[in-house]
C-alpha cells in the first residue's frame, strides 16, 4: 500500500500540487508514495478523509483552511503557532501536528528579488492566512511592515491612504489576495501603480499567470518583480522534509 500525501482546500482546480510532487516522486525515484488532492466543502470534513484514508501521513492545506484548522490539530509547531496559519500538517502516531513552510518558500525566493533588504521596508497587501507567513518572514529578517486592507483596522491601513510619501517609504510590495489569479487575469490590487519606480521591488504569491496584472504595471514602472511559483516550490520541498522527519 502507498503513503498517501495530499492536499486539502476550496476550491482546488488551481492547484500546481498534485502535479509537483506526481512529478518529483518520479523523476526522484521516490516509490510507494502518493498525492491526492481532497476537496472539503467544510473543515469539518476532514474527520471523514481521515476515516477514509487510513494510509494518509500528511497533508498540504490552502485557502480558506490555513487558519481553521486549528481545533482538529494534536500539537503545533512554534512557527506555526506564531504566524497563526498551517499550510503543513504531519500524522505521526495517530497525532496531526501543525507546520507552516510558507513562510520558508518566500524567505528563499525573496533573496533571489533582493540582494541586500536591509533599510527597506515592506506593504503587505491583504490580511488572510498567506499574508501571516509573509510577515512572519519580513518579522524573522528584521524588514517593518504594514499590512494593506480594504478595511481600515487596527494593524492595517486602506488602499486609499497609498499615496507618494507612503510609497517612498515602503519599497517592497507582496500581494497575498487571490487578485488576478486565473481565470480572473484582469484584476489587480488597486494601488496608485503610477507612483511606483525603479527602486520598488513587487511581489505576487500568485503564480498563474505567469506575470499578473499587478506585476505587468509595475514593470511598466521600472519595477523588479517576481511571481509566487518560486515560493511554491520551496514551500513544496519544505513540507516533504517535513514528512520524512522524525
Amino acid at each position: 500500500m502507498s503513503n498517501v500525501y495530499g492536499l486539502i482546500g476550496f476550491p482546488l482546480g488551481h492547484s500546481f500540487s498534485k502535479k509537483y510532487f506526481s512529478e518529483k516522486f518520479t523523476k526522484e525515484g521516490i516509490e510507494g508514495n502518493e498525492y491526492k488532492l481532497f476537496e472539503l466543502s467544510n473543515i469539518k470534513e476532514i474527520r471523514d478523509l481521515l476515516d477514509k484514508e487510513p494510509n494518509l501521513c500528511g497533508f498540504n492545506i490552502t485557502i480558506p483552511y490555513k487558519e481553521v484548522i486549528f481545533p482538529y490539530l494534536d500539537e503545533l509547531d512554534s512557527h506555526a503557532k506564531e504566524i497563526g496559519a498551517v499550510n503543513v500538517v504531519k500524522i505521526h502516531k495517530g497525532k496531526l501536528i501543525g507546520f507552516n513552510s510558507d513562510y520558508v518558500g518566500f524567505l528563499s525566493s525573496l533573496k533571489n528579488l533582493i540582494q541586500n533588504p536591509t533599510g527597506m521596508q515592506a506593504l503587505i497587501l491583504g490580511t488572510g492566512g498567506a499574508s501571516k507567513a509573509i510577515a512572519y518572514a519580513f518579522k524573522y529578517i528584521d524588514i517593518p511592515y504594514q499590512y494593506v486592507s480594504r478595511n481600515k483596522g487596527e494593524n492595517a491601513i486602506t488602499y486609499d491612504e497609498l499615496d507618494e510619501l507612503t510609497l517612498q517609504d515602503y519599497q517592497i510590495i507582496v500581494n497575498t489576495t487571490p487578485l488576478g489569479t486565473y481565470p480572473n487575469v484582469n484584476n489587480c490590487p488597486d494601488i496608485p501603480y503610477e507612483l511606483l519606480g525603479k527602486n520598488h521591488f513587487l511581489y505576487d504569491l500568485v503564480y498563474n499567470p505567469e506575470e499578473t496584472l499587478f506585476l505587468k504595471k509595475g514593470k511598466e514602472q521600472g519595477a523588479s518583480i517576481k511571481n509566487g511559483y518560486e515560493m511554491l516550490v520551496g514551500q513544496a520541498e519544505e513540507s516533504w522534509t517535513i514528512w520524512k522527519s522524525l
